[in-house]
């Protein structure tokens, strides 16, 4: 039987027949263990080291609470969209595209572009975002070796775009299955390290004073509270959920609940061990980046410089990962239109035009990384208003539609308290966003050398 058309959409993308971007980028192949090797990259990342910050606009008890719904949240609201999907293709309509998902169960034309937009905006922030990150990392590195060295951070902004315009050749998604395995363990190396040298530092002499007070305003209290909200949840998203469960082999049922289990498992492994050293050593003074902590400009390094070096290099091996999961959508969505899917995926009519687009990408991501290294206060904002709709309002919505739950039941007032209570602080943590971008806007210049924290 052939595959049921979407309900009223007139876009030909969910046809199968010489759909190049389903044939190639998002190949159907993998087993569980491989969807969680993409998941924990999409979501335990360098981020981790910024829940510490996040804790100082709560407290530890606020803290605890936010990160542990969050988690259960997420891992709820991850596991309601797999079984979307897996309805689906039961009845003959196997999505592999989130903007496809979303069209088909709501059966609006708007959803489709409004999904394409958010997601675009999301992954694409993500994938300059790892870029900057990582020219950081090789910054902090050569600061080391070369305090007073001519390289600026543009410098290994560039470099850091080279290595990605290599690795962006692997042709499908399920091909950075081995790398996505490696990142697994370097989240699980680095964390440990961190969480090592916070330890070591929070006994030593030099450990500095700890104040788990919250800011006096009370007005201040609430701003900061939504931004480490945002700053959770944006952790905690992905936003390529289908796009992961189109790796599987087909049929996909039950799969991703056990790739979901393998993900949460490094999830609570990292997210709490860092949360709580960090913020018990560094109180309200934790700084975004914990590291930066551990290396204050004066005084002494509180944690042995190789220790912090390691830590460092795992971080930016781990960055050229995240960057190529997240760039994958973008490579579908190029794939879709430039490939032949008659043709072998490494054929010359392939092969030309995916070097010639995926080099244009990511020199363009590069080319924004070095011109705003301030993207983390852009990101912020594109976090809490990507992150919230993709990963805390969508899935439920599309659960409630498909499965269609009594309005008496518990299922349907938890799945639509969830979407009011997060668009709420989607709304609110966007507005915390945009203000932190209005206080540092003095601060912002092109093409600096330094990341504005």
């Amino acid at each position: 039987m052939a595959p049921k058309p979407l309900r009223n959409d007139p876009f030909p993308e969910i046809r199968r027949a010489n759909d190049a971007g389903a044939a190639f980028v998002l190949e159907s192949k993998g087993e569980w263990w491989h969807a969680g090797f993409h998941l924990t990259t999409a979501i335990v990342g360098p981020t981790v080291l910024t829940l510490p910050y996040a804790f100082r606009g709560l407290g530890w008890g606020l803290g605890f609470f936010c990160l542990t719904v969050m988690g259960l949240v997420t891992f709820y609201s991850y596991y309601l969209m797999s079984l979307v999907l897996e309805h689906c293709e039961k009845s003959g309509r196997r999505h592999i595209r989130f903007r496809e998902l979303a069209a088909d169960v709501l059966g609006s034309g708007w959803m489709f572009y409004f999904v394409v937009l958010i997601q675009t905006a999301v992954n694409t922030g993500i994938s300059i975002g790892a870029i900057l990150l990582a020219g950081e990392c090789i910054q902090i590195m050569y600061s080391e070796l070369s305090p007073h060295g001519p390289l600026k951070l543009y410098h290994f902004i560039a470099m850091v775009t080279v290595v990605m315009i290599f690795l962006s050749q692997f042709p499908s998604f399920h091909s950075l299955r081995h790398i996505n395995l490696v990142s697994l363990f370097l989240s699980l190396g680095y964390t440990f390290l961190v969480v090592g040298a916070c330890i070591n530092a929070g006994k030593s002499k030099n450990a500095p004073p700890r104040d788990y007070s919250l800011e006096a305003s009370q007005l201040s209290r609430v701003f900061s509270a939504f931004t480490s909200l945002s700053i959770i949840a944006a952790i905690f998203g992905n936003g390529i959920l289908p796009e992961i469960q189109a790796t599987l082999a087909p049929p996909a049922t039950g799969k991703m609940l056990k790739g979901l289990m393998l993900c949460y498992s490094v999830i609570l492994v990292t997210f709490y061990s860092a949360s709580v050293s960090g913020y018990w050593v560094f109180g309200n003074k934790a700084n975004s980046n914990i590291l930066k902590s551990l290396m204050p400009d004066e005084g002494p390094s509180l944690a042995p410089t190789w220790v912090l070096g390691l830590a460092v290099v795992f971080i930016l091996l781990q960055l050229f990962a995240i960057g190529l999961v997240y760039s994958q959508v973008a490579y579908e969505i190029m794939e879709k239109k430039s490939a032949d899917a008659n043709k072998a995926v490494f054929s010359p009519r392939n092969l030309i035009p995916r070097i010639i687009l995926r080099t244009l990408y990511m020199a363009l991501c590069g080319f924004f990384a070095a011109m705003l290294p301030f993207f983390g206060d852009i990101n912020g904002v594109v976090g809490a208003i990507g992150f919230i709709p993709l990963d805390f309002v969508l899935p439920m919505l599309l659960y409630n539609m498909t499965f269609k739950p009594k309005k008496s039941s518990v299922t349907f007032w938890i799945n639509t308290s969830i979407m009011v209570v997060f668009s709420g602080a989607g709304l609110l943590g966007s507005f915390s966003s945009i203000r932190k971008l209005v206080l540092d806007a003095n601060k912002f210049k092109l093409f600096i050398s330094d990341i504005v924290d």
